[in-house]
């Protein structure tokens, strides 16, 4: 195979088309309007090739009329996947080597220090910063997915002011990562460790008993309990049943438990033997995890386009669910397989800061540390007084429905403030804070979400795991070095004019006799234009006041904020 070429000395003269266009900032890029229609008969095209016993028993489910895909592409160092329901993605996920996944990764610590003001640990971790570990992460935990059932044994109550005594600086403590390292905050790290299985979550320090939440059914809930209390538990431990087990025979449970408990007896081994903070278990790549929580029932097939991915995505599932073996397929067409299924203009969405939805209107993704803003605009509406009175309510519902998606895609977390088009009525504005409560329902992150409040604005607070998309995928402008905006030409050439004052003044001050100066200004292209343009006269009285000569020299290169005074 032929090698690459690489060209280092070019004729400009050759490529000055192209040049050009390649120093001017590129466009920005609004996220594409889908066609739903188009998406869902797509997917429908695709479940009617599918066996056809499989096809047989899925119109005797009571989820038959949706279809179910997962597609996993392998570029490079990067693994991407993406979850799609009638051919419209609800979940999308990336593995790159670059970019480790810390979070539920298990360390060896030692207390560092403990911060009484902040009733908080810093717990030295291996890693380049320290962990964060708030005294209510040392409390057993209270997790609101999950409804306790047992406490286990009576133990004695601990509270707050126990914490200092019972971890001293410097004594050693197992943390697990809840939330990975966000700009220059080290991770936060939890002493109560849950070890996720397919069907249970273990405790290996907490030996309470629990089930989830969204298994919402009094009489499954009823026959799980039976299944718990039949489980055979080390002392001191406890199993939490995840959503995925609803339905499920006990031995399902039983398998589960027993890979848990074998890979928890691994990682109290290296916890035991490392004489130093370090890492003693991370959470599985992204085929492992898929396998582990994506891979339900009602997924009608997974297909990838690499063979190897596809060898080790049927080696997981055999240790798992051995029968869904053979809803993996492996995709051998030419187009991408992102292409092909339509998923990559909807991922080309998440990293848009403009939507525009299907109705006309628009909405603007702002996020910045603190705070997500997000505007939902009319966009090409043009909204009659009488004849379309509830055109601004529907926009707003369908501005919500594409909020909630885009919140649970892009993973954004922290405080998010959403500023629908004014609705004057009560009743109106209920209904819009209803909708977004029943989107964001099944939302795997605990959240809040507040009524539209007398300014028009709903707050969401939804909790943060790990970085966004855009964070993870996007690095800070090097130009306006995050600030999103940069100064005016007027307002540096204005800056240029008093520097030199300044270095006529200070000159001035050092000599008795002052001699005349020649001073060199080094400044962008067009700063420098817009000097000559507007203040080539005001320059000119400044050099025969001061006695002084003023030399300018413009590039391109310079950014347009800088400069820089020479002066002999």
């Amino acid at each position: 195979m032929q090698s690459a070429v690489y060209i280092e000395n070019i004729i400009m003269s050759d490529f000055i088309d192209e040049i050009e266009t390649l120093t001017s900032k590129p466009p920005e890029v609004c996220g594409e309007q889908m066609d739903e229609g188009l998406l869902h008969e797509s997917a429908r095209e695709r479940a009617k090739q599918q066996p056809l016993l499989q096809r047989i028993s899925k119109s005797l489910t009571k989820n038959s009329k949706t279809y179910r895909e997962i597609i996993v592409s392998e570029e490079c160092a990067e693994t991407r996947l993406a979850i799609l329901c009638n051919g419209i993605m609800e979940e999308f996920a990336t593995d790159s080597l670059s970019q480790a996944n810390w979070v539920g990764a298990i360390f060896k610590g030692r207390i560092q220090n403990l911060e009484d003001g902040l009733k908080a640990a810093f717990v030295i971790i291996g890693q380049e910063k320290n962990a964060f570990l708030h005294y209510w992460d040392m409390l057993p935990a209270a997790n609101e997915s999950f409804e306790i059932i047992s406490h286990g044994t009576q133990k004695v109550k601990i509270t707050l002011d126990d914490i200092p005594r019972m971890y001293p600086i410097g004594s050693e403590v197992p943390v697990q990562i809840i939330k990975s390292q966000i700009g220059s905050k080290g991770p936060r790290v939890t002493t109560n460790i849950a070890l996720p299985g397919r069907y249970l979550v273990l405790t290996p320090y907490d030996d309470r008993l629990g089930i989830s939440r969204k298994i919402e059914k009094p009489k499954e809930r009823e026959r799980l309990k039976r299944i718990l209390e039949k489980m055979v538990i080390p002392e001191g431990m406890g199993i939490v049943i995840r959503t995925a087990g609803a339905e499920k025979k006990i031995k399902f449970f039983v398998r589960d438990l027993s890979i848990l408990l074998k890979k928890w007896h691994g990682i109290a081994q290296r916890i035991s033997s490392a004489q130093e903070p370090c890492m003693v278990y991370q959470e599985p790549g992204l085929i492992g995890r898929a396998v582990r929580d994506f891979l339900t029932d009602d997924v009608d097939r997974i297909v990838t386009d690499s063979a190897q991915l596809r060898g080790e995505i049927v080696e997981k599932i055999a240790e798992i669910a051995p029968r869904m073996q053979s809803k993996v397929f492996l995709y051998e067409e030419k187009p991408p397989i992102f292409e092909y299924f339509h998923v990559e203009k909807q991922i080309q969405r998440l990293f848009s800061r403009r939507l525009p939805l299907a109705s006309g209107g628009e909405i603007v993704f702002e996020e910045t540390e603190a705070l997500t803003a997000v505007d939902v605009n009319t966009g090409s509406h043009k909204f009659a007084k009488e004849a379309n009175k509830n055109l601004i309510l529907q926009v707003n519902l369908e501005a919500a429905q594409e909020i909630a998606r885009q919140i649970y895609l892009r993973n954004l977390g922290g405080l998010i403030i959403i500023d629908f088009i004014d609705m004057k009525s009560a009743s109106d504005q209920r209904r819009v804070y209803d909708e977004m409560q029943t989107l964001m329902a099944n939302d795997t992150a605990r959240f809040q979400i507040l009524p539209i409040s007398a300014l028009g604005i709903m707050q969401i607070t939804r909790q943060r795991h790990s970085q966004s998309f855009t964070r993870r995928m996007r690095t800070c402008c090097p130009y306006c070095n995050g600030r999103g905006s940069i100064q005016s030409i007027p307002t540096t050439a204005m800056n240029i004019r008093r520097a030199i004052v300044r270095t006529i003044c200070q000159r001035q001050r050092a000599e008795d006799k002052v001699e005349k100066i020649t001073i060199k200004v080094l400044l962008h292209s067009d700063v420098l234009e817009f000097l000559k343009e507007h203040h080539s006269e005001e320059l000119e009285e400044l050099e025969r006041k001061n006695d002084i000569s003023l030399a300018f020299a413009g590039d391109k290169n310079i950014h347009r904020e800088s400069f820089r005074l020479l002066h002999h």
